[in-house]
């Protein structure tokens, strides 16, 4: 499976031995960034994140930072991005199967990097039902962000 992998510099340590995981376990990786301790900002990664999956260039996104919550919040705002916060095995594998989660989040200042490596591990495993009754959830989520995407349009003036 190809996966999309990005950090700002609080998730870099993270993401290195992420990273070693995913090679270890014959995972292709492409590697969004950031490389180095120069203080990033969260919201660019996971767009970069975000738009390199919804574009097919991945299968599923990894993105790191320090708490997961601000890299949630921001990649959650790309239509077809359903990016699931977990640091929970559980939450990790129901998220993917019911959800279809597409990126996982990681807070690298709250979890130690056996339990991510566990949580990766089981996001990466986990398959989607397709069952009714998350199809049918997926598809109110899918037309939230339709709707909202034109009517925030239409009130600010703006193209999407």
């Amino acid at each position: 499976m190809r996966i999309v992998l990005g950090c700002d510099h609080a998730g870099l340590e993270l993401k290195r031995v992420l990273a070693a995981e995913l090679s270890r376990l014959g995972h292709d990786i492409l590697d969004l960034g950031v490389h180095d301790e120069t203080p990033s900002d969260y919201p660019d990664i996971a767009e970069a994140v975000g738009l390199a999956v919804v574009g097919g260039r991945g299968e599923r996104g990894l993105v790191l930072c320090g708490s997961g919550v601000g890299a949630s919040v921001a990649a959650n705002k790309l239509p077809g991005i359903r990016a699931g916060l977990c640091h929970d095995t559980y939450s990790a594998h129901q998220g993917v199967e019911h959800d279809d989660v597409n990126v996982l989040v990681l807070g690298a200042r709250v979890i130690g990097t056996e339990l991510a490596a566990e949580i990766l591990r089981t996001f990466l495993a986990a398959t989607f039902t397709g069952e009714t009754r998350h199809l049918r959830r997926l598809a109110k989520i899918r037309d939230l962000e339709r709707r909202f995407a034109t009517r925030l349009t239409t009130q600010t003036g703006e193209t999407t």
